[in-house]
């Protein structure tokens, strides 16, 4: 179905895109739409592998904020961003996609989504764009190199030791986030030979690794309208509400996304996470609704008071964390103990031992320094002919579809501009 497997020897294109996911396949369809002759070359067997798998398989391709929302949201460079998403933004995307066949929705928090829920649709919108357009695109075929001439670019070579000539080269290989999917980091590898400079990476958007058991135990228990907060050396740094996930190893969710990205500026494993369980009601409030409810099972036991309050897996691990005896008659438990489980319940801490790896991150933090890629068109200012676009560039946002854009976006002025 997808192209052609062999490439050509000494093959000569005017522009060469090295990566077949959402910012490559953008690339090489705006490109070609322009007449250029195109060469997408990617190392998998078939387009869009990290595409398939965002947004739980259903494909979270865009968010349907203006652009001041986008620039809240994007933690890293939005500045740079600026004239990417202005040449090409969301409803860009959303009428390219319907052109594709590819109706969409919009759902809470602007997420936007194909009407099908399928994340295949959307690979083969794309690849359908890039193949209309005339673009060639060779699978099973991985880049060694880019090569260079009196400092512009000519061409690549691949690992079999074959060239392909061309005036312009696209890098939109992705960075190290799920590996398994073919970001490996061979663009970042490619643009220092050439000498530009890669920020550090570090995984974002990822589950953490707690150091309290109890957290464990609770493994399976999903928590909505809950608060998060996180402090670093006593200063809160982040705050959020939302939903959260208890997993075997620590906690997930949208919520705890959102906080690993907001961590990297900190040490991370002196940081120290609040959750609190009722943000709605005040410490006042919850503890006049836990004596309500007390006053409602008088003759209970503790641990069998809390069933109105709390989600039955989370009984266990608040009663033992109350330090109230669980036989105790709800009758004679004290004013101070039912204002301390109060307490207890609005700041629940916990403490990171550390993020989790590559493997299970959304996004990469870090990249090709911005400050060395033309904003206006995605070219290295080192390299005439180098352009860049997705994710090996030093820009990332928040969860939503807003990094899903930023490939899209990049990756039409790249293909616009070469």
């Amino acid at each position: 179905m997808y192209g052609l497997t062999t490439p050509v020897i000494c093959a000569n294109y005017d522009v060469v895109v090295v990566g077949g996911g959402a910012a490559g396949m953008m690339a090489a369809g705006t490109a070609a739409s322009r007449g250029k002759r195109v060469l997408l070359i990617e190392r998998n067997e078939k387009p869009g592998k990290k595409i398939y798998i965002t947004g739980k398989g259903r494909c979270n391709v865009t968010n349907a904020s203006d652009l001041n929302g986008y620039m809240r949201n994007i933690p890293t460079n939005p500045r740079f961003l600026y004239s990417a998403l202005s040449r090409f933004f969301n409803d860009d995307l959303i009428a390219l996609l319907d052109d594709m066949g590819i109706p969409t929705k919009i759902e809470r928090g602007n997420r936007v989504f194909p009407a099908s829920d399928k994340s295949s649709d959307v690979i083969k919108g794309l690849y359908r764009y890039v193949e209309q357009n005339g673009a060639d695109v060779w699978f099973n075929t991985r880049v060694k190199d880019i090569m260079v001439e009196n400092n512009a670019v000519r061409g690549v070579g691949l690992y079999d030791g074959r060239l392909v000539e061309a005036s312009s080269v696209i890098l939109a290989t992705g960075g190290l986030s799920y590996p398994t999917t073919g970001s490996t980091g061979d663009g970042y590898t490619m643009a220092e030979r050439l000498g530009h400079t890669v920020k550090p990476l570090m995984p974002s958007l990822v589950p953490l690794d707690i150091v309290e058991d109890w957290v464990k135990s609770l493994q399976g228990l999903s928590l909505k309208n809950v608060k998060l907060s996180a402090y670093a050396g006593g200063k809160r740094f982040f705050a959020e509400q939302g939903e959260m996930l208890f997993t075997h190893f620590g906690i997930s969710g949208p919520l705890v996304l959102t906080l690993s990205r907001y961590m990297l500026d900190h040490n991370v494993t002196d940081i120290e996470i609040v959750l609190d369980l009722k943000p709605a009601l005040t410490l006042q409030q919850l503890d006049e609704r836990i004596r309500r409810d007390f006053s409602k099972y008088n003759n209970k036991q503790f641990k069998n008071s809390l069933g109105d309050l709390l989600p039955q897996k989370l009984i266990p691990v608040i009663v033992e964390l109350s330090h109230i005896q669980q036989d105790k008659p709800v009758n004679q438990i004290t004013k101070e103990e039912r204002r301390n489980l109060a307490e207890m319940l609005k700041e629940l801490k916990m403490h990171v031992l550390g993020l989790r790896s590559f493997k299970e991150a959304v996004i990469t933090h870090g990249g090709v320094d911005v400050r060395e890629i033309d904003p206006k068109t995605m070219e290295s200012k080192l390299v005439k002919g180098l352009y860049f676009a997705g994710e090996i560039i030093d820009v990332d946002a928040l969860t939503g579809g807003y990094n899903l854009q930023i490939a899209f976006s990049t990756g039409y002025l790249a293909g616009a501009s070469c």
